[in-house]
């Protein structure tokens, strides 16, 4: 079966390559079957199905030799003892840099969370996207077949990874204006993600297929007739939009399946850009265009190169419709994307070609600044996400000089000046629009020409900009300007609040200050270097008792405390140390066995949280959560009654066990929001011990709510969907 499918991929690459010499294809399809051979997928198949496909993915694109050699080779380094320098020395440097972009990070030495690794792993991404394109064109083939064959794996996993694909691999799809993969990738994640509005939505639509498909054909007929008649060559069709697309509209304008009618889309290709705007003037004199519903993508392309004319007009029964016409040329562009014009096709590019190329990817170049000025993992990880939001709509402003700039919906003259520039958002003191001087907070709209009004007397960002504008370039430079321009005050002020706490704490701060202590911190939280996490307790970021207790924690680690602990143990229970002994409560307390184990109610901790055990006299161990304000402020004289605990695998009948927090939910007031609260929680299935409301001077509504979980996997999905209810600006854990 696997080598049917390599002479399938083969035919493919002969269909738009010219050359005959497919012998290093062949050798990297032979290392592959080699190195997989005892390896299957979820499926049962054969491993070597997966790289294969994801060639053949490639090929459809119409990529180059090195691509689907990389395409094939692309889990070698990562799932077998194959070397990334084995792979330069047989092929070359050239596909061994594609596979080392794809090959997700070796594994962490240290302890971190899965964020950690995944945004650590979408750096890596980036940066190699930066040194070759062709690197996430690779990925996010890897990622369709993934998704294609998504419904072998668990459903926690289906949808960990469909809600990864949505948030980032779909966007970048589009950015790079490959539709044949955004659409694919959109819709399987829908499936996954809501599969009762998924499969609702292809019931409703299947009910209405035949009348639209009528309805569709008729048009085509007509318009094929008259574009005819002009003499103009054209081919017209009609298709269906995708699910997720209709899903989106319904969402973002809170319409139902029978308020929308554009359902399907007429699309005319012709020759040339001329015969664009003639088919146009056929199109509005046979129906009537809806006004403000008429876009020219030729003459203002979207940052992803798409070009075409868009206009909705009203059917011969009422309807409306959209209607897109575009160029051969355009249409491959469309479908392909950065694919369509590759430069590591035979041939060679223009100057200007490559120019033209490189503006295209300006986008990424924003990414990257962010990845260089960010030393936090899950800040740039937020802002990746925030930036590529799949229900983000867009608006298309102009300079002065005529330039188009597109920028998030919602977007104000201060997204604008730092989209242009930072130093032009820094030093801006006001905006025209269209010659009029307008405010800050101006929303701006498709078309304004806007002018940024700068002096070099401004003191720069102000932080109440910071509530008013919508894209994240704008929010990332305003944060490093602020981070930079008080970079030194920062570092001074958190070195002085270390000190302060840990002279307060009786901690010896010459002794926990190491680089092998502090080493472990900067890893724990994404930070470069030792200032920077000085810098931003100094501006707020962090709690200087969090950093001295960790370090304290790695302190004693290092000279053996547990001992120490032990002869405690000893003294307080008159038992025997011994080795660790996991209790049904899922704690293990180490070195110790047949020990009490009790939670605290000051924290309450829950699996999932990092915990510390405390001895108590007659008690038992106490277990904490390792930022609970009561360990964090022990006196010197305490702290050696601290444990090492930690959490431990139950089985099945175990793991049911259910633990009590209390968070509080913070919102701006109004009707319903209490149904909607319960709503989310009968929908989890969260048992609530106790519900109290009350409402503020500043008409904010606060709910404390008291309930039972199984961990904090489901403390964090709970509050995730409690925040997207209408007017929810805070959850916090109350019992801390």
């Amino acid at each position: 079966m696997p080598d049917k499918i390599y002479m399938d991929l083969l035919e493919v690459i002969r269909k738009y390559h010219p050359s005959e010499d497919f012998s290093m294809i062949q050798k990297a399809y032979q290392l592959a079957k080699t190195a997989h051979e005892r390896q299957l997928r979820k499926s049962g198949e054969p491993y070597i199905i997966h790289p294969l496909a994801v060639a053949h993915l490639l090929a459809e694109l119409e990529l180059d030799k090195e691509s689907i050699m990389a395409g094939i080779l692309h889990d070698v380094v990562e799932d077998t003892e194959y070397t990334i320098e084995y792979i330069t020395h047989e092929f070359s440097k050239e596909v061994a840099l594609l596979v080392d972009g794809v090959t997700k990070l070796e594994k962490i030495p240290y302890s971190t969370d899965k964020e950690e690794i995944q945004a650590e792993n979408y750096r890596k991404m980036f940066l190699a996207m930066s040194k070759d394109i062709r690197v996430i064109l690779i990925k996010l083939a890897d990622r369709l077949h993934n998704m294609r064959t998504l419904r072998y794996k668990s459903e926690e996993k289906q949808k960990k990874i469909a809600k990864e694909t949505l948030d980032i691999y779909a966007p970048l799809a589009h950015r790079l204006g490959i539709s044949k993969f955004k659409i694919e990738l959109e819709d399987l994640s829908f499936r996954y993600l809501n599969p009762e509005a998924y499969y609702d939505l292809v019931e409703k639509i299947a009910r209405k297929r035949d009348d639209r498909i009528s309805f569709v054909d008729k048009i085509v007929v007509d318009i094929k007739g008259e574009i005819d008649r002009i003499g103009i060559k054209a081919e017209v069709d009609g298709r269906p939009k995708h699910f997720f697309s209709i899903y989106k509209k319904m969402v973002g304008q809170n319409k139902t399946i029978d308020q929308i009618y554009d359902l399907f889309a007429v699309r005319a290709v012709v020759e040339s850009v001329k015969d664009c705007y003639g088919v146009l003037g056929v199109i509005h004199e046979m129906y009537k265009p809806i006004p403000g519903r008429f876009k020219d993508y030729i003459a203002m392309p979207k940052p992803n190169m798409y070009q075409s004319l868009h206009t909705t007009v009203i059917g011969p029964e009422g309807e409306p419709f959209e209607m897109q016409i575009r160029t051969y040329e355009m249409h491959r562009t469309a479908e392909y994307g950065i694919a369509a014009h590759w430069k590591y096709k035979e041939g060679k590019t223009t100057e200007s070609m490559e120019q033209s190329e490189e503006q295209k990817l300006n986008w990424l170049r924003q990414i990257l600044e962010w990845q260089r000025d960010m030393s936090d993992n899950k800040e740039f990880l937020d802002v990746l996400k925030s930036d590529l939001d799949v229900f983000a709509d867009q608006v298309y402003a102009f300079t002065p000089s005529g330039d188009v700039i597109d920028l998030p919906a919602g977007s104000t003259p201060i997204d604008f000046a730092y989209h242009i520039h930072s130093a032009v958002g820094n030093k801006m003191v006001g905006a025209r629009v269209n010659g009029k001087i307008v405010t800050f907070d101006y929303k701006i709209k498709n078309g304004d020409r806007i002018e940024i009004i700068t002096s070099q007397n401004s003191h720069g960002p102000s932080r109440d900009w910071l509530n008013i504008i919508k894209s994240s370039q704008a929010k990332s430079k305003i944060n490093q300007w602020f981070r930079k321009e008080f970079k030194e005050d920062n570092i001074v002020r958190g070195k002085e609040l270390i000190e302060k706490y840990s002279k307060a704490k009786g901690i010896p701060l010459s002794d926990i200050i190491k680089p092998e202590f502090t080493q472990a911190v900067k890893r724990k939280y994404g930070f470069k270097d030792w200032e920077a996490v000085c810098a931003a307790i100094g501006h707020g970021g962090l709690k200087e008792g969090q950093i001295v207790n960790r370090l304290y924690e790695e302190y004693k680690k290092k000279i053996k405390v547990t001992n120490k602990n032990s002869e405690v143990v000893e003294e307080v229970f008159d038992i025997n140390p011994s080795t660790a002994k996991q209790s049904k409560s899922g704690i293990v307390v180490k070195g110790v066995e047949d020990l009490a184990v009790r939670f605290s109610k000051c924290c309450n901790p829950v699996p999932g949280d990092e915990i510390i055990g405390f001895i108590t006299r007659g008690r038992g161990v106490s277990i904490h959560r390792t930022d609970c304000s009561n360990i964090i402020n022990l006196s010197e004289l305490e702290r050696h009654r601290l444990i090492e605990a930690e959490w431990q695998s139950l089985d099945e009948k175990e793991s049911s066990r259910l633990y009590q927090v209390e968070i509080q939910i913070i919102s701006s007031n109004r009707v319903g929001l209490l149904y909607d609260i319960s709503k989310v929680l009968t929908e989890e299935r969260i048992p609530v011990k106790s519900l109290n409301a009350r409402s503020n001077k500043g008409d904010k509504s606060i709910f404390n709510v008291t309930m039972d979980i199984n961990g904090v996997n489901q403390l964090n999905k709970l509050t995730k969907k409690l925040r997207n209810i209408e007017g929810v600006e805070e959850i916090i854990r109350t019992n801390s």
